[in-house]
Parts: structure tokens; C-alpha cells; sequence
């Protein structure tokens, strides 16, 4: 497995770097979102692209890393954020605690989003390679996009925000994050599908889950 060990490291880094870009919102043409939709597509087409060629078992693997490296970095956030600044750094340290000391809402959201999302994108993607025999990735991975970036967008806002936000305000910002993610997907997509093709054959491998446990919980 020459390349799984870059694919999970590049992993972890778009999960964490796109964490840190959320905490300003963008407007973009007619869309709005936070900073971090920017790059986290390429979580979900990186997510399809480990399913596809390792198998569900291997994404299962990486997706516990990538949620491990984001718990780690976000309880340090609020640890630091927590601690006091020494005499003349106030103003540092009111900037970092309103940048990166996140309330416990939207800590919550964002963990319990992208467990539920990206399992659910592994699971859908891993089903449908064994329903089609490997035919039609793109049909499979735009669906399973879907699915799961459906879900982490619906659940990070409502546990996020529902109550804070007018609806209205709500729904618009869903709408936009889903679109946005959804189109970058089938941009990339020739990409994707190079990148699934180069990996198949310089691993070696082409994972079909015809016996896999899909329990989420299990590491091996």
C-alpha cells in the first residue's frame, strides 16, 4: 500500500484545515458559507476515492483517524482558549478565543456531522460497488455524495445553530453549502476518476465488500 499512508495524511490535514477556515462565513456569487466548504468537498471525493480502491475497511480506518486528529485539535483549541493570558497579550488571546474557542454547540455539531456523513458516504459507495460489480463509479459516488454531504450539512447546522438562527436563515445557508459541495464533487469528478484508476493499478488492488462487517465501530 504505497500511497494509503498519503491519502490518510492529506485526509486529517483537509478535515483540520478546513475546521480552521469555517470560523469566517463568505459570500461567494449568491452563496453563503463558512470558509471551511471551501476544501471540505475534497474530504468526501478523498472518502470515495479510499472506499473505492481499499475498500470500506480501510475508509472505516482512515475516517476514525481523521475524527481522532479533529477531537485532538479542538479540545486543545478550547483548552487554550480556556487559560489565561499573561499581562500585554489580552487582545492575542481574545482573538484566539473568539476564532478558535468554539462553542460547545458547534464543536458538537461538527464532530457528530462528519462521523454521520462520511460513514454514511462509505456505506452507500461500498453497497453500490457490490450491487453494480464496479460499473458506474460516477453514478455511485455522486450518489453516495449526496447522501452523506446531505447529512453532515443537515446535522452540523441544526445541532449547531437550530434556535440561534431565524429558519429562514437556516435553510438558505443548507442550501447553499449543499449545492456548493455537490457541484464541486462533479467538477472534480474526471479527476477522481483518474485518481481511482492510477491507485487500482499502481496498488494493485480493487476492494469489493462482499463480506465486510459495516459495523462503524470497529477499527480492524
Amino acid at each position: 500500500m504505497r500511497y494509503l499512508d498519503l491519502l490518510t495524511a492529506l485526509f486529517a490535514t483537509v478535515l483540520l484545515t478546513s475546521n480552521l477556515a469555517s470560523t469566517k462565513v463568505v459570500a461567494l456569487g449568491p452563496f453563503t458559507f463558512d470558509g471551511g466548504t471551501l476544501l471540505f468537498p475534497l474530504a468526501y471525493i478523498l472518502g470515495d476515492v479510499l472506499t473505492e480502491v481499499y475498500g470500506y475497511r480501510k475508509s472505516r480506518r482512515v475516517i476514525w483517524i481523521g475524527f481522532l486528529t479533529l477531537l485532538l485539535a479542538t479540545l486543545t483549541f478550547q483548552m487554550v482558549a480556556a487559560l489565561p493570558a499573561p499581562e500585554g497579550t489580552e487582545a492575542y488571546g481574545e482573538a484566539f478565543t473568539l476564532l478558535l474557542g468554539l462553542a460547545p454547540r458547534i464543536v458538537l455539531g461538527s464532530l457528530l456531522a462528519y462521523l454521520v456523513g462520511e460513514f454514511a458516504n462509505a456505506y452507500l459507495l461500498a453497497k453500490l460497488k457490490v450491487r453494480t460489480e464496479g460499473r458506474h463509479f460516477w453514478f455511485r459516488a455522486l450518489l453516495s455524495t449526496l447522501v452523506g454531504q446531505g447529512l453532515d450539512t443537515a446535522i452540523f447546522l441544526l445541532v449547531a445553530f437550530y434556535g440561534v438562527w431565524p429558519g429562514e436563515l437556516l435553510l438558505a445557508v443548507f442550501v447553499s453549502n449543499y449545492l456548493f459541495k455537490v457541484g464541486v464533487e462533479v467538477l472534480l469528478l474526471p479527476l477522481t476518476y483518474k485518481a481511482v484508476g492510477f491507485l487500482k493499478r499502481t496498488e494493485g488492488v480493487d476492494v469489493y465488500d462482499r463480506d465486510t462487517d459495516f459495523n462503524p465501530f470497529r477499527l480492524a
